[in-house]
């Protein structure tokens, strides 16, 4: 088994491999959902190692958190860390069936409705819990509404959400409480008026756009915010050759990258390739460097790509590589690259 490292999220005593692995793509993102591939996957992340696994009613519509459930609950459940979110509660909806809705297709019979309210989010957990098949949810983190949504919902969530998860922590039933969010200037101001342990930023900072390095990341920092983030390969543009059109190859932020990423991501990979390490590798490893980091969350869909998601989290990546990457302005000149910041557990 591979030796990922460990780092803790604040002062909650759960310890997160480095790399975890996100949900979204076991439930059919992008591609048809195969429960027996996904479980496999999810069986070949825990035995090279990964610890941390990430799910939520939304993906899938329920299959992500059935589907991990199903293996996860079979193991030593001290010996990893999950999380999943609420704000989204699955109704039943026949007449979704088969059909696709953004980047998931052939629906099951359920649809997912924005509930922030106190009920909703202790109705969520309940569900998760029975979908899991587990008793208990280490990490809950309040999911991202639409942003058409955020203005209509934001105070609900400070005045509601946030009180009943807040109460869980409180009781002992999750350990954990945070967001997860694709945008920085949400949880800004959800961090301003609650005290959260972690967020889950999708898509903010990696190669292509490290828009939280700014302002999100210094914040966590200070305040000892565990970041986890998805996204790490940018919805696929970062996780195999911009130079071969593919559909994966040319996605960006859940649609077709425009010409500029992928310039860039051709930049990178050039780059990369002078040094002989992987794109891939590299991807990995830039949001990781970041002290505010405890874990990136790649969504493998099938066992090889999490195999291979193992691999290049531990791959040697050279310090000239990154100093040519900051010199040919691929990356900012301010954002920490590897080796990897320390993580003594007595500054958490």
């Amino acid at each position: 088994m591979s030796q990922i490292e460990k780092r803790t999220i604040r002062n909650t005593g759960l310890d997160v491999t480095v790399l975890g692995m996100g949900g979204a793509g076991l439930a059919g993102m992008y591609t048809s959902f195969d429960e027996a591939t996904a479980a496999e996957t999810i069986r070949a992340g825990y035995e090279s190692g990964i610890r941390f696994f990430d799910t939520a009613p939304q993906y899938g519509f329920g299959r992500s958190e059935m589907v991990m459930g199903s293996v996860l609950r079979t193991l030593d459940r001290d010996s990893f860390v999950l999380s999943t979110k609420v704000g989204r509660v699955l109704v039943d909806a026949p007449e979704r069936e088969g059909t696709d809705f953004g980047a998931f297709s052939d629906l099951p019979a359920k649809f997912d409705q924005l509930d922030y309210s106190r009920d909703g989010i202790m109705r969520s957990v309940e569900d998760s819990l029975e979908r899991l098949g587990m008793d208990r949810i280490d990490v809950l983190l309040i999911h991202d509404p639409h942003p058409a949504d955020w203005n209509d919902i934001k105070h609900q969530i400070v005045n509601e959400a946030y009180p009943a998860v807040e109460e869980l922590r409180s009781q002992g039933v999750v350990r954990a409480i945070g967001a997860g969010l694709n945008n920085n200037e949400k949880f800004l101001y959800m961090a301003e008026r609650g005290d959260y342990d972690c967020v889950l930023i999708a898509l903010c900072y990696n190669l292509i756009d490290y828009s939280a390095l700014d302002e999100l990341l210094p914040m966590c920092e200070k305040r000892n915010i565990g970041v986890y983030h998805g996204g790490p390969y940018s919805s696929g543009i970062l996780a195999s050759d911009p130079n071969v059109e593919s559909e994966l190859g040319t996605r960006h932020w859940y649609g077709k990258a425009p010409p500029e990423v992928v310039d860039k991501a051709r930049k990178l990979k050039a780059v990369c390739d002078r040094y002989d390490t992987p794109l891939k590798a590299v991807a990995l490893q830039f949001g990781l460097a970041h002290p505010a980091v405890v874990s990136t969350v790649p969504g493998p869909r099938n066992p090889g790509e999490a195999q291979e998601n193992v691999a290049m989290a531990l791959f040697p990546t050279p310090a000239d590589l990154w100093e040519e990457l900051k010199a040919e302005g691929l990356i900012p000149e301010a954002a920490p690259v590897p080796p990897l910041a320390s993580t003594d557990p007595s500054t958490d």
